[in-house]
Order: structure tokens, then C-alpha cells, then sequence
């Protein structure tokens, strides 16, 4: 499932393409009716979280959620037929966008914009986003901060991925329970700081002299101090910890 950075890289991209622009919306799968979206100008697209809004002049936002599986396919000649599976394609008459397999895609009015906004924590990338929100969601959690920072209700955006780089770079075990502020606000600025180099590069970035490589996740040993990488299911994922670098 794509994680935060790549959905907010996602807005920006489309952003720049599409936001301003009447645009032609097609539903060529069958299963989205975009007729109420055809010819209307599309304001703006907002990443929230794992979450995308599409915010058109007189019709209801568009929410999108790509889940495991879905995909956005970008054509520079707008005229490309549209692939199959395509739920909806967003089209100027410079650049189409066609999104397949969607968990989600599904017209949203204020009142559920608004009930999303409400159910979602803070995302880290957001300008908007309270630092002291963050940090009252995350040790209020009852549970260890490994399955904390996956709850999307706590903050939103961070998966897998970036929870074991995270947690890693911050020294805390994903096992680790009742966090102290200070450890909260420490963990909320690497999640700002290091998810918007990710935003930027179009991938995971924990470490910016060596953007490829990861630090614990999927990796047998560390690659700060060479100890064998524990993992466990922790939260119905994999979670990954350094035993030196990351003391339980």
C-alpha cells in the first residue's frame, strides 16, 4: 500500500497537471459515475494521510484510497485509450491520469470530507498539521507505539515501511509502550523531516547520503552497527528493530 509520501507526491504531481483545468472525468470500468464531474473544474487535490481528495467546482470531492493494489497510470497524449480496469480517468487536453484498482473511489460531500478529516490523526506532511495533537494522540495510545504509529486515527500516512526506519532513527523499540512527550515530539519532527525527503525523492528516504538503502526494514542486519535485525508480527505487520540501536 503506498504510504503517505508517495500519496502526497501523488497531489502535488497531479496538482500541477490538473488543478486550474476544466477537465473530461470518464468512468471507462464502469463501476464510478463521473458524469457529475465531466466539464467542471477541478479546483485542487489534497493528500491526506494515505487519502486523496479531488475538490471540483460544484459537485461533490472525490475520495480516493489506494489500497494494495491500486495504481495510477499518467499519458502524456491524453488520446491513449484508457487501460483496462480503469475506475476513472481525469483528462485535460494535455495529460490524462487513469486510476486502476482503487480500494476506494467514491464521490464524498462536505459532511464526509469533513467526518474523514475528523477520523484521520495528523499527517506529518501537512503544513496544518498540530505538533501538539500529534503528540497527545500517540502517548495516549494504549498499546505499544509500534502499533501506534500504524493506527491511522493516531497519525496518518505512516506504514510499514516508514515505521521501522522511524522508530530506528529515533532509537525507539516498536514494542516500546507509554511514550513521553519529549520521545512523541522527537518521533513527530523524523516523520516530518525524513517522509518529505521520501515525498520528494518518490520513495522511502531514512537516510540521505544513502538514499537506496534502508536502515533495519526488510534487512538482516543493521546497517549502523552490523547486529542481527529482529522481526516479529506486531500489528498484523512485520516489525523490524535493531536489539543494540533499539533497546526493548
Amino acid at each position: 500500500m503506498p504510504e503517505g509520501h508517495l500519496i502526497h507526491r501523488h497531489a502535488r504531481e497531479q496538482h500541477a497537471d490538473l488543478a486550474g483545468h476544466v477537465v473530461r472525468a470518464s468512468g471507462p470500468q464502469g463501476r464510478f459515475d463521473a458524469r457529475p464531474y465531466d466539464g467542471r473544474a477541478l479546483r485542487a487535490i489534497e493528500a491526506v494521510g494515505k487519502h486523496l481528495l479531488y475538490h471540483f467546482d460544484d459537485a461533490p470531492a472525490v475520495h480516493v484510497h489506494l489500497g494494495m493494489r491500486g495504481l495510477f497510470l499518467r499519458y502524456g497524449d491524453p488520446a491513449t485509450p484508457p487501460r483496462g480496469g480503469t475506475r476513472l480517468r481525469l483528462a485535460t487536453d494535455e495529460v490524462a491520469y487513469d486510476l486502476i484498482a482503487p480500494s476506494r473511489c467514491e464521490p464524498l460531500d462536505d459532511q464526509g470530507v469533513e467526518a474523514l478529516r475528523a477520523w484521520l490523526g495528523p499527517d506529518p506532511l501537512r503544513a496544518d498539521a498540530s505538533e501538539e495533537e500529534a503528540v497527545r494522540r500517540l502517548t495516549a495510545f494504549r498499546g505499544p507505539v509500534g502499533a501506534a504509529v500504524l493506527d491511522q486515527r493516531v497519525w496518518a500516512g505512516i506504514g510499514n515501511a516508514w515505521r521501522a526506519e522511524l522508530l530506528f532513527l529515533t532509537g525507539l523499540h516498536p514494542g516500546a509502550r507509554d511514550l513521553d512527550a519529549g520521545a512523541a515530539g522527537r518521533l513527530w519532527a523524523a516523520a516530518g523531516s525524513y517522509m518529505a525527503l521520501g515525498r520528494d525523492a518518490g520513495q522511502v528516504v531514512s537516510d540521505p547520503a544513502a538514499p537506496d538503502e534502508r536502515w533495519v526494514y526488510k534487512r538482516e542486519r543493521c546497517r549502523r552497527c552490523g547486529a542481527a535485525v529482529a522481526s516479529w508480527q506486531l500489528a498484523s505487520r512485520t516489525a523490524y528493530a535493531c536489539p543494540r540501536d533499539q533497546p526493548g
